[in-house]
């Protein structure tokens, strides 16, 4: 019998990247303070009716709970405050999402302005319909950094 080899369910997706951003009158660090808490997305994500989380910092798991009954459970990958980026993936979901890898930046436009960059890759359990999968990551992305900017704005 062979013996047993270290493996993971684990895989970064293989799709084009979709990227949503928004530019808004504010420091990079108060923008920051909305997009880089990995714990607080219900601040700018209606949909979502709680987060759970287990564990502090690179590594931990946010535990997404939908008003619809929808959970999502993803594992921080990345974090630099000072930088202000932080990546993450999907593990386990009841979503039509196979695999889903994100990042979240931050960047500096002067003393008064600050771009959000979203970035997700994300393959859809049912390949039938990769473009009406795409279409809904990126209204879904880009709704919610809309409520950022009412939020900051």
């Amino acid at each position: 019998m062979k013996p047993l080899q270290p493996d993971t369910l684990i895989k970064n997706p293989n799709s084009r990247p979709v990227v949503c951003s928004i530019t808004i009158a504010c420091s990079a660090i108060e923008l920051w303070n909305v997009v880089g808490r990995f714990n607080r997305f219900d601040a700018f994500i209606p949909a979502l009716s709680r987060i759970e989380m287990t564990g502090d910092g690179v590594g931990s798991l946010r535990k997404k709970f939908f008003h619809d009954g929808n959970i999502v459970v993803e594992q921080l990958n990345s974090h630099d405050c000072d930088a202000m980026h932080m990546t993450w993936t999907t593990i386990y979901n009841t979503l039509n999402v196979a695999r889903l890898w994100a990042a979240m930046s931050v960047e500096s436009l002067g003393q008064t302005h600050s771009r959000a960059t979203w970035t997700l890759m994300a393959e859809p359990v049912d390949r039938s319909d990769a473009a009406g999968f795409e279409q809904f990551i990126q209204a879904f992305a880009q709704s919610a950094l809309n409520n950022v900017r009412q939020l900051l704005t």
